[in-house]
């Protein structure tokens, strides 16, 4: 493939472990691609979306997402800890992220909808304004996490000590009240 073949262009099944990978994509679309256990190291990706793919375990070390979305994605064990933070903007839609690591990740303002990201590493993101609408995050790890101005009113399943995390101006719903409580031992009914 030439650098012409990344550019606005639509992979379809296509089996990359045999055909190998460019060095940057820019506008292209990938529709149920199998990445699983790949290496993106070192690969650029603007303004492209990946349906229905599998990235599991794909190596991220070096990779440039910039203003990329995930539609019905398998993502196990991504290591988004080690993209290149660089004009990072990442959505994403209907996708299991679980047993991820965003850790120190700079990710403001980004988008999940509806993703099951349990036993995820949150820690030490920088997530200021992010949405999380409708997502699971049973069992993820929230430490000096910054998730001030971030929506959570419909997130469902955490566990986040007000006292470990920046929450100003965070918005929850008094259904998860609980998961903001748990570690006072006190029963919201």
């Amino acid at each position: 493939m030439s650098i012409d073949d990344s550019i606005g262009r639509t992979f379809e099944k296509t089996d990359f472990k045999s055909t190998g990978l460019l060095r940057e994509y820019d506008g292209s679309e990938f529709v149920s691609c199998d990445f699983s256990g790949l290496s993106f190291a070192g690969i650029r990706f603007i303004e492209c979306k990946f349906k229905g793919c599998n990235l599991s375990l794909v190596d991220l070390n070096g990779t440039a997402f910039q203003d990329v979305t995930f539609d019905n994605c398998k993502m196990l064990g991504m290591r988004f800890d080690l993209c290149s933070d660089f004009a990072l903007k990442v959505h994403f839609s209907n996708c299991v992220l679980d047993n991820s690591s965003f850790f120190k990740t700079k990710m403001k303002s980004a988008h999940f909808q509806n993703c099951r990201m349990c036993d995820t590493d949150m820690t030490e993101a920088n997530l200021q304004g992010a949405c999380f609408t409708d997502c699971d995050f049973l069992g993820a790890t929230f430490d000096n996490t910054d998730i001030q101005g971030a929506d959570l009113t419909t997130a469902f399943n955490y566990s986040i000590d007000p006292e470990r995390n920046r929450l100003k101006k965070a918005h929850f719903s008094l259904a998860g009240l609980p998961g903001l409580l748990y570690k006072y031992g006190i029963e919201v009914r």
